[in-house]
């Protein structure tokens, strides 16, 4: 086990990505799973996103952590099994394993393989005597954890990047319900938010001036293409991320140049000019928000950290024995 990627549900197979894909074009308005976004291309696409002057979401992150990551390690405790989902390359994991208490395992939870695969072993290499359990899994879905060897005091769950802002609110409250229930009696969350901010920063952000987000958006067409036997014309579909304010999110769009039809196995879909397809919500929280969402979901609040701008913050919550 200690060296085995456990696999719980079949959420990242071909078989879920075509019908998911095939459903979200049936819909109007049409959409595409931001899920699939982290293949193997993907998940080097967005490294490289989160290296980007405009993209101010990883590094903010990681100052806070860098700056507070004591502090955060002495409101979690010792001797924890942390249970990170989606940490990707793992690198603001690694600045927070190095400050906590004599961690006792570690469970590194994503839907990109490869990834899982390097960042496993890179972390039981640094960290020897901490049990690494790797689960590929979607967990939108209902999963199971690995058995550790190691008895660990509680649980608590890293889960950064802000990828709870890709929740819808109702989704997202339903959400962290889910991460009460994982956490268990006396557990914790550990959660990096993206806060509201200017306009133009937002924007900027998710509209790069070297392209690189819109070529992570249009991978999931290339991905479709590879695995599914589409027919899209990258040339003819352009990216596109706005800043609604009413509903305080960051909208990415893909959108037809021109008419066009698209052939997904036996199945046609025609779109017209200048229309879109959904890719990703990205919501943007107060504080305020944020702690009001997680506590209707069960969760205690103890502490936020933020950059001195307050353009990110990262909650610290418990759940009562």
């Amino acid at each position: 086990m200690n060296n085995k990627i456990t696999s719980v549900v079949a959420g990242a197979t071909k078989e879920n990505f075509r019908e998911e894909v095939l459903a979200g074009l049936s819909q109007s308005p049409r959409q595409l799973p931001y899920k699939f976004f982290y293949d193997e291309l993907g998940a080097q696409l967005f490294q490289q996103i989160c290296d980007l002057p405009e993209y101010y979401v990883t590094r903010t992150e990681i100052e806070i952590l860098r700056l507070h990551g004591a502090d955060m390690a002495k409101a979690i405790g010792p001797q924890i099994e942390l249970i990170g989902l989606g940490t990707g390359a793992g690198t603001k994991t690694r600045i927070l394993l190095e400050e906590l208490h004599d961690p006792a395992v570690y469970v590194p939870i994503d839907i990109s393989k490869e990834q899982l695969e390097k960042s496993s072993a890179r972390f039981r290499e640094m960290f020897p005597a901490l049990q690494v359990l790797p689960v590929w899994v979607d967990y939108l879905e209902p999963f199971e954890l690995p058995l550790p060897r190691r008895l660990s005091s509680r649980t608590v769950i890293y889960f950064p990047g802000s990828t709870i802002g890709n929740f819808e609110p109702e989704t997202a409250s339903e959400f962290l319900a889910r991460l009460v229930d994982l956490a268990g009696d006396g557990g914790g969350l550990l959660i990096g938010v993206d806060l509201q901010k200017d306009r133009d920063v937002l924007e900027r952000a998710y509209n790069d001036a070297a392209g690189v987000t819109a070529q992570f958006n249009k991978n999931l067409l290339v991905r479709a293409n590879r695995e599914l036997g589409a027919d899209f014309d990258l040339n003819r579909w352009q990216h596109h991320a706005i800043y609604n304010s009413t509903e305080g999110r960051i909208e990415i769009y893909l959108i037809s140049d021109n008419e066009q039809t698209v052939h997904i196995g036996a199945r046609e879909f025609q779109f017209r000019a200048g229309e879109e397809i959904l890719t990703e919500y990205s919501y943007k929280h107060t504080i305020a928000g944020f702690i009001d969402l997680a506590r209707q979901a069960g969760f205690h609040f103890e502490q936020v950290w933020t950059d001195g701008a307050r353009w990110f913050g990262v909650f610290y919550f418990t759940v009562a024995n």
